[in-house]
């Protein structure tokens, strides 16, 4: 089975507590929208401590044109890639000629040529790589190419395969767009980068979180639940109130029914690895599924030091719990995205 060889995470060099990033956002839509001040407490309420950030404050409040974020998101994140991508590997102590396959997730930026190709480049990896860009996934991409990853290394038990995910969410705020759903993302969304590297198992490691098994979901009729519109000015943020009543409706049954394949129950399931959508969302999951304890602890962490990082954040996670102790036993990834979609990755953990 492939296994989960090393993950690395970013911390940007801008974190910033809630508390400041919810007065400039009083200052950039109240000044010019007045009734918005009654959404202020939305800062409050997603309990969020500090947002992980590409840039200063003081740049979201500034004038500046979707050419303009775009050649920010181009270069802070082909930076962090690599940076991610060489703690990475050597967590896995393995040497940057061994990749085989490279997966890049983003849903913030556009590149052609590619992320991938310009990591490639610049980092002088073999030029025979096997490239797959996945843009679109939003939230869910990050559980989709771990999904990916580990099929390509099932196929090939000589894979090395490295998935990257960049999220600069804080870059497609429009400071002119006074939507509720550009005000509520203003006080979730932040910035993430990270890296892991999947390997097929015909190679040496500790083989102590393997591959299991993936599942696809999109639900009919439900394609205006989250998304972009894409406008003269950037990327229009879009989704449902209704998001955390549709979790709660579809996923114990959705997840039932994936274990069940597997020859589990929810019962079987020691480690949560779910992406923390927000507040709503992770109390949505609780009703949902009704796992004894706090099973959604390490996704409640890294929403409070970090922020919604979009496909990013369950990598996240991922990282926390490789790095802070599982239990023996099965873990689930999870993450909702836009579609609207679920992924789901089982895994299979021993110390």
């Amino acid at each position: 089975m492939p296994f989960i060889a090393s993950v690395s995470k970013i911390d940007l060099p801008f974190k910033t507590p809630q508390g400041e990033v919810k007065e400039q956002a009083r200052i950039a839509f109240t000044s010019r929208s007045p009734h918005m001040e009654r959404l202020m407490d939305v800062f409050d309420n997603t309990q969020i401590v500090t947002r992980n950030f590409c840039k200063p404050l003081e740049y979201y409040t500034g004038p500046s044109t979707f050419e303009e974020r775009n050649s920010a998101y181009l270069e802070t994140s082909l930076k962090f890639a690599i940076e991610a991508i060489n703690s990475c590997l050597a967590k896995a102590e393995t040497e940057k000629g061994a990749i085989t396959d490279l997966i890049f997730v983003s849903t913030t930026g556009l590149a052609t040529p590619s992320l991938d190709a310009m990591i490639i480049n610049a980092m002088r990896l073999n030029p025979h790589i096997n490239r797959l860009p996945v843009f679109g996934l939003g939230c869910a991409g990050g559980v989709s190419g771990m999904a990916k990853a580990s099929t390509i290394a099932q196929a090939n038990p000589n894979a090395a395969v490295l998935l990257v995910a960049v999220e600069l969410c804080s870059l497609t705020v429009l400071r002119d767009d006074y939507s509720t759903s550009n005000f509520v993302g203003s006080s979730l969304f932040s910035d993430g980068i990270a890296a892991c590297l999947i390997l097929g198992d015909n190679h040496q490691g500790l083989k102590q979180v393997k591959f299991k098994s993936s599942s696809s979901k999109l639900y009919y009729d439900s394609l205006e639940v989250m998304g972009w519109d894409f406008t003269n000015n950037g990327f229009k943020v879009l989704f449902s109130k209704d998001i955390p009543e549709f979790i709660n409706q579809n996923v114990r049954n959705d997840i039932e029914l994936f274990l069940a394949k597997q020859n589990l129950t929810l019962s079987a399931i020691k480690n949560f690895i779910f992406h923390p959508g927000g507040k709503k969302v992770l109390e949505a999951y609780q009703d949902a599924l009704k796992v004894e304890g706090d099973f959604l602890a390490n996704s409640r962490i890294i929403m409070n030091n970090y922020g919604n990082m979009s496909s990013v954040t369950v990598l996240y996670v991922l990282e926390r719990y490789l790095n802070h102790g599982f239990e023996d036993g099965y873990g689930l990834m999870m993450a909702m995205g836009p579609g609207f979609s679920s992924e789901m990755v089982l895994l299979e953990m021993k110390n």
